[in-house]
């Protein structure tokens, strides 16, 4: 399982993936989930991936090699995509493509096509975005009432991000806000887990603001956790009994 956030304020875009992928007692493994295509002052974009593996590799390889449109002969690559809105296409046709390729055989194996991905960013002379991919290709768009999307295991932390984020949230507020969402969701879920991979991109920048990689024991992060457990303590401590 897997829990990945993007979060679009008015100073920039915040993505948070963790790299869990197999949970048991004796058997996990992670692999990274957070992805960068990065043309310094002229683009960089981020994409994060849920679900099954194979099939988000298979669709990151297209995007890096080419992608298939449909009426061109043409092989697009995510790096030469002249928009924001057209490189999300270019996601899409890409997830078809493979659910072309391997759908039927994963059917076979009673295996579902499953895979989502949190695609956002910036390319010069655009706005910065942030979509959600779906695994029938298709997208939406991040707005200004909900500045965020999540893919994965994303119930436990959504309500954090409910009440927190607006668009105005200041950038590395909405990152601190991103990591309690994801430490939440940790707390809730043994199926997603450190390390917790993270990027930063200030608007109208075009390059990474900050690429950083959360292990275990990192002590910021164990102390933001503890921190919201006791804030937490305290706040319900504070509210009055119910008086029935």
């Amino acid at each position: 399982m897997t829990y990945c956030a993007g979060i679009l304020v008015e100073e920039g875009l915040v993505l948070i993936a963790d790299t869990r992928t197999n949970a048991g007692f004796d058997n996990i493994s992670t692999f990274r989930k957070l992805h960068v295509v990065e043309v310094p002052g002229e683009r960089v974009l981020g994409i994060a991936t849920a679900g099954n593996l194979s099939i988000s590799q298979s669709v990151l390889g297209l995007l890096r090699e080419g992608v298939s449109v449909p009426g061109s002969e043409l092989r697009e690559k995510l790096v030469d995509a002249p928009t924001m809105f057209h490189a999300a296409q270019l996601v899409g046709h890409a997830v078809r493509q493979v659910r072309h390729e391997i759908g039927e055989a994963l059917g076979e194996a009673q295996l579902s096509f499953d895979a989502s991905f949190l695609f956002g960013g910036q390319i010069k002379g655009g706005p910065m975005t942030l979509y959600m991919v779906y695994s029938a290709g298709n997208f939406i768009e991040c707005g200004l009432d909900a500045p965020f999307l999540q893919i994965g295991e994303h119930k436990y932390g959504k309500p954090i991000l409910d009440r927190a984020i607006t668009f105005e949230t200041d950038l590395y507020n909405a990152l601190k806000i991103g990591l309690i969402s994801m430490d939440s969701t940790m707390r809730s879920n043994l199926a997603v887990g450190l390390p917790i991979d993270l990027l930063t991109i200030r608007r109208d920048s075009h390059m990474i603001g900050l690429s950083h990689r959360i292990e275990p024991g990192e002590p910021y992060f164990t102390d933001l956790s503890q921190r919201w457990s006791d804030a937490l303590k305290a706040a319900h401590m504070a509210i009055p009994r119910p008086p029935y």
